[in-house]
Parts: C-alpha cells; sequence; structure tokens
C-alpha cells in the first residue's frame, strides 16, 4: 500500500528537481516523450537522449528518476547482444544520471550488455564498460531508417561531389557519398565541420592525381616525393605497431569526434563512415569547400617514436603560398591547425615539437575553406577508446575555440 501511495505522488507535478547537474522549472509535467519539451532547460546544461528522457519518460517524474540514483547498483549478470530502441540515449561513464557522457547512441545501435537492473545496464562501447537506463535497451533489433546511425540527435543526408564544383574535374575517384549530419536543438551553431577519416579507399593507392590545381610539382616530400606532378589518389596507410590499420582508427577517431561536435550543436560533414568509401582526396577537399566551413583531416604519423601530435602547416615556399587557392586561405589554414592544437594541449596530449610540419598537400592544394591535415600520433601511438575519447575532447574543444 506505501509503495502504490509513494507512486502515486512522484508522478504529480513537479516543483524543481535535479538530475545529476540539471536544473527544471516548475511545469506540470505529461505523460509520454513529450514531457521531456515542457523542460525548461538551464541553458548551461547539455539535456538531450535519455537524459531529457531521465526527465520524464512514459509517464515517469523527474523525482522518481532521482530516486533510482545508485553509485553501486547490484546487477544480475547478462551475456547478450540489445539494441538502443529511442534516439539520442545517453552512454555514461557511472549509472549515474548526472554522471559523464561518453557518446550518444541512436535507435537500432548494437551493444553487448553484461549486467542488468531494473534502471541500469552496464554495456561495452568501443571496449569499455559504460551504463545505459536499462528502458532505452532492448533484445529485439528495432526497424530503423538506414540514414539512422549511432550518432547523437541529427538528420543526415548524403551528399555526393558536384562535377560542376570547382575543382571537381581532377578527381579520379567520386562515385562515393559523404554524410550530413545536422545537430538538433537549441545549442546549434549553424557551423559544418567536415570530419574526414583519413585513408579508407580501396583502389586509392593504385590512381594517381594532380598535386596542384596549376600543374607545378609538390616543393616537399612526403607519401610522394618533392617535384612530382602528380600523387596517390588516396594512400593505405600505415599500420600501428599492434598492428592495426591505420584507416581504421581514423574511422573510430572520426565517429567519436563527430558525435562530440553534434552534441556541442556543430553539423557534421562525414567524409567516411565505412571502411571503404570512393572518394579520393581531391573529392573529399572539394565536397568540403563546397558544404562544409572547416575541413579537418584525422591521421597518424607512419614514424615510430610516440612523438605526439602536431599539424601539417602549408610550406614557407614563395611560389606554393602565392599559388591559387593556397595563396587566399592559407593562413586560415594554421589559424584551425593552431586552434586544434590548443585544444589537444588543453586536455594533456603530447605534442612533436613545435606543433607543426611543413608538407605539401593535395588536401591544402585544392582547399577553399579553413582545413588542416591533424596528426594524433604515429605507430606507437596508443589508440583505446579512452585514448580517442581524450583527443576527441580536444579536438572538439579547438573546434569551439576556431568558431569563437
Amino acid at each position: 500500500m506505501r509503495k502504490k501511495i509513494w507512486m502515486a505522488a512522484v508522478l504529480t507535478a513537479v516543483s524543481v528537481a535535479a538530475v545529476g547537474c540539471q536544473k527544471y522549472e516548475k511545469v506540470e509535467v505529461p505523460a509520454g516523450l513529450e514531457a521531456a519539451e515542457a523542460m525548461q532547460k538551464n541553458p548551461a546544461d547539455e539535456a538531450s537522449g535519455e537524459s531529457q528522457a531521465e526527465t520524464s519518460t512514459a509517464g515517469i517524474s523527474v523525482k522518481e528518476v532521482e530516486t533510482t540514483r545508485e553509485t553501486a547498483p547490484v546487477m544480475e549478470n547478462r551475456d547478450e547482444k540489445v539494441y538502443v530502441n529511442a534516439a539520442n540515449v545517453n552512454v555514461r561513464k557511472e549509472p549515474q544520471p548526472g554522471a559523464e557522457i561518453v557518446t550518444r547512441l541512436n535507435s537500432g545501435a548494437e551493444l553487448h550488455r553484461t549486467g542488468y537492473s531494473d534502471f541500469w545496464s552496464k554495456v561495452e562501447y568501443q571496449g569499455q564498460t559504460c551504463y545505459m537506463a536499462s528502458r532505452y535497451l532492448t533484445t529485439e533489433k528495432p526497424e530503423v531508417s538506414e540514414t539512422v546511425t549511432a550518432s547523437a540527435a541529427a538528420s543526415s543526408s548524403q551528399v555526393g561531389l558536384n562535377g560542376d564544383w570547382k575543382y571537381a574535374d581532377f578527381s579520379k575517384i567520386n562515385s562515393g557519398k559523404a554524410v550530413m549530419y545536422r545537430a538538433e536543438g537549441e545549442n546549434r551553431k549553424g557551423k559544418v565541420v567536415c570530419v574526414n577519416a583519413g585513408h579508407g579507399t580501396k583502389g586509392g593507392s593504385s590512381v594517381k592525381t594532380q598535386c596542384h590545381p596549376d600543374g607545378t610539382p609538390k616543393v616537399t616530400g612526403g607519401t610522394t616525393g618533392a617535384g612530382a606532378t602528380s600523387a596517390v589518389a588516396v594512400s593505405s596507410g600505415m599500420t600501428f605497431a599492434d598492428g592495426t590499420p591505420e584507416a581504421e582508427v581514423t574511422l573510430a577517431m572520426a565517429k567519436v569526434l563527430k558525435d562530440k561536435l553534434l552534441a556541442r550543436g556543430f553539423d557534421v560533414l562525414m567524409i567516411r563512415e565505412t571502411d571503404d568509401v570512393q572518394l579520393d582526396n581531391i573529392a573529399r577537399t572539394v565536397i568540403a569547400n563546397n558544404m562544409a566551413d572547416c575541413h579537418i583531416a584525422l591521421h597518424w604519423d607512419s614514424t615510430s617514436s610516440d612523438k605526439g601530435v602536431f599539424y601539417m602547416s602549408v610550406p614557407g615556399v614563395e611560389s606554393y603560398r602565392a599559388m591559387e587557392p593556397v595563396a587566399s586561405h592559407w593562413q586560415e589554414h594554421h589559424a584551425l591547425g593552431d586552434s586544434l592544437l590548443a585544444g589537444l594541449k588543453g586536455v594533456g596530449a603530447k605534442v612533436f615539437s613545435n606543433g607543426k610540419m611543413e608538407m605539401d598537400l593535395t588536401q591544402t592544394s585544392f582547399s577553399t575553406v579553413p582545413s588542416i591535415d591533424i596528426e594524433l600520433g604515429d605507430k606507437a601511438s596508443g589508440h583505446s577508446a579512452a585514448a580517442l575519447d581524450n583527443l576527441g575532447n580536444g579536438l572538439a574543444d579547438g573546434v569551439e575555440q576556431f568558431f569563437s
């Protein structure tokens, strides 16, 4: 009887409640998902997905959810595949409503569940143990649109290379599609960040494209030596000391960064979301030129000294810096690189030398928006889920600094 009275009490209007560090003003709480929309969020908070649903979903009030906070919940052992059954659900480091958010997942995302309680589930996400609200997980795969992926809540659409765009005719591999994600929410910034997971184009190393729009030769070495007028369309990348292909790690990094940027209100143009996208370096650059406000290519260097992070700066060669579009944009490239480097320093990332290395890149030679190749370490660098998460925070901080 006392339980029924308690349940009736918590399903009434909420005066002022806090879930973790999120505060809400006095409102009448309707049942269902629309309840989240009735809440007036503190502008300093980033409530979305499960955190909003924690507020009131399926007729459960903020007050009731607050009583479910469990710092060390007793869980049944599980060994099963589960799926997310709602949009924008928080994945947390601890089983608490206010705990740090690792990422947000959409309906259909697949996870391995190792523990279960009525309120929290222990799951494995990118090699780390995390927690999610049990109500947003199911053992039956939900039907979802093909465009819905494991990311922060966003609408998405595919983007291909338009042959009428400037420099598009220099591309040789361009049948693939990038994906544009539009952030949704009050914090949407109206800025598009192109996240380019380096490598990952099958056959790209056997095709060559022109190094510079004007046909002049490269002024520095690199994957292709100085003096060459053509370079591989997309290199295959190196292999880490533990045998992991670079292309696999850059893709994982891109997905982490995508989620963090969407959560902060940036739109994201994802050049690659699978092991293979048929877009060469010129196609990737031209798509970014026309669809994004900046272009960030993610790479790790081919050395084996765990050298730290740095970006590829525009060579201080007069003829190169006088060539268009480099002449009109190289200072913007450096500004973006400096901001990313500052963000990475802020999360404790090791920095190589002064954080810059001069390099004549196809990407830079064709870019008309702020564009940078950021090297996040080398063959000997750690690339665990925790390491990528930390780098993602630093990169996202750098993007915010650049646009501030």
